[in-house]
């Protein structure tokens, strides 16, 4: 096959802002009710690490407030979500950026897609 190139993550690690839909539904399958939103708040955490490729993910309060908002057993079956990555202003953190996911409401999920914000 040849020698293997390693790619420099210099433009995925600049900072960025997208729209993006998590579909909740299809990981609560299976779930006990009393564990429920708890793992909704986990996979929001995942998703938001796997597409922002951050390990640092801080979710915020109204998302918490709306994941939470039907109580623990029913979850919202989508959320749409601002997903932020910045820069982190600590020196001595580990890690250069992290990510904040934000809650985005919507009337209806139909035909929604991920889209690029432009930042403020």
């Amino acid at each position: 096959m040849g020698k293997s190139v390693k790619k420099t993550d210099k433009k995925t690690k600049e900072p960025t802002t997208r729209d993006c839909t998590v579909h909740l539904h299809k990981h609560m399958q299976k779930i006990s009710f009393k564990k429920r939103a708890p793992r909704a708040v986990r996979v929001v955490r995942q998703f938001a690490a796997k597409v922002m490729l951050t390990s640092d993910v801080r979710i915020d309060t109204k998302l918490n407030k709306f994941l939470w908002s039907n109580g623990v057993r029913n979850v919202p079956r989508r959320v749409r979500v601002r997903l932020s990555r910045k820069r982190n202003e600590d020196e001595d953190a580990k890690e250069k950026m992290f990510t904040l996911v934000q809650h985005v409401p919507v009337e209806s999920f139909k035909g929604l897609q991920t889209e690029n914000v432009r930042d403020e």
